[in-house]
């Protein structure tokens, strides 16, 4: 899909990604988008009341007992009036992309000016499930625990935990686990020297916790293990397969998170002397076959060029999320992707993918890099258990 018409990002903030069980083990997720809405609010110098609809992707609403209102809790704790709508979507690992999307099409067809889209969720809080007794057991009925966090990586229809499906693309593109490995390596040590150097800076939305009642403010990545060396991944054992390439420490981090993107139509950013960061030029949405979802990101990208005519070469910066290191070096093979250009500051393999969070977090690191290296085009993608991809163009302005 090539826009009609300017469109731009005027604000883009996430939160810190915390580990499983880790920080954010008791926070809800509503508070970590709403921590990630009034940042990108502040950044952008943006009243809230100018904001025409709030979309935000959400995953796993069964997290907290709320979780089904959350984007609307957003809305209202942010302080956007009460009369603007909310809409939570679902596109899976892509929602968050997906809620920029929608915000997009919103734009387009006039319905809204100002759209503050974003992604939260909280891995960490996914609770057990017991199914088949809300209406009674019987006598002596084994009751089962399902953790609905470990069911939900597993795509039913293909019969596949997502795993497996990085491993099928492992073997279709001859991908090594030394070369796994290494790119693992590469993603962690490129965080670290990302962090150390402060790029991470304008991203961020630090989250203010109690813990015994103290503040705690965390500012900065927790799932990152920047200590990790070759011989340490090597060590660890592949989970799913005899002499797999999926490992602990090859595989993105199950994590905690929100991200926050606001966008505008080019009459809203001239009215309401907002500041443009970014455009956003074109988007994609594909179907690929469910058991290498996986790949899902190599279409979406080729088709996003295509229809906007242009060439990877073209490209400054490309963020494909690390869903498996084996997947992400398997759909820079089938597009000949220089890989110096990929995840550049390091990938969800380092930082962790809370679902919902992981497009907006991509969405706000490109924007505020391609400023930051004054380079002009970028493309945020990800893969989509089920079978899909999706890629954004934004162009820095």
């Amino acid at each position: 899909m090539v826009l009609t018409k300017g469109i731009f990002i005027v604000a883009a903030k996430r939160t810190p990604f915390g580990t499983y069980g880790g920080k954010f083990v008791q926070t809800p997720v509503a508070k970590l988008g709403e921590v990630a809405a009034k940042a990108a609010l502040t950044a952008g110098n943006i009243n809230p009341e100018i904001i025409d609809h709030v979309i935000f992707g959400h995953v796993l609403s069964a997290t907290s007992p709320d979780g089904i209102f959350m984007t609307r809790h957003i809305a209202l704790k942010s302080g956007i009036p009460i009369e603007k709508p909310a809409l939570t979507i679902n596109r899976l690992c892509g929602s968050g992309f997906q809620s920029i999307v929608n915000g997009a099409q919103s734009i387009l067809v006039g319905e809204s000016k100002i759209v503050l889209a974003g992604g939260a969720d909280n891995m960490s809080q996914s609770p057990y499930v017991v199914r088949n007794v809300r209406f009674g057991a019987p006598l002596g009925a084994n009751i089962a625990f399902e953790d609905s966090l470990w069911i939900g990586l597993v795509d039913t229809h293909c019969q596949l935990p997502m795993a497996l499906t990085a491993e099928k693309l492992g073997e279709k593109f001859g991908i090594t686990r030394e070369a796994v490995d290494k790119y693992a390596l590469r993603s962690q040590s490129s965080w670290k020297k990302a962090h150390d150097n402060g790029v991470f800076k304008e991203e961020l939305a630090p989250v203010t916790l109690t813990v015994k009642r103290k503040e705690v403010v965390v500012d900065q990545d927790e799932h990152p293990r920047p200590q990790t060396t070759i011989e340490t991944l090597g060590k660890l054992p592949s989970i799913f397969k005899k002499d797999g390439l999926v490992t602990a420490g090859t595989a993105s981090g199950i994590c905690d998170g929100a991200g926050a993107v606001v966008i505008a139509s080019e009459e809203a950013v001239k009215e309401h002397k907002l500041t443009p960061l970014a455009r956003l030029v074109g988007y994609t949405v594909v179907g690929v076959e469910p058991s290498i979802m996986g790949i899902g990101p190599s279409p979406a990208i080729q088709q996003l060029l295509k229809e906007n005519g242009k060439t990877l070469n073209d490209i400054d910066l490309i963020e494909i999320n690390e869903a498996f290191a084996a997947q992400t070096l398997a759909c820079a093979k089938d597009l000949n992707l220089d890989v110096e250009k990929l995840n550049v500051n390091g990938g969800a393999v380092a930082l962790g993918h809370p679902l919902a969070a992981s497009g907006s977090r991509i969405t706000s690191h490109l924007v505020h890099e391609l400023r930051r290296t004054n380079k002009k085009l970028g493309i945020g993608s990800a893969c989509i258990g089920g079978g899909q991809g999706i890629a954004l163009l934004v162009e820095k302005v």
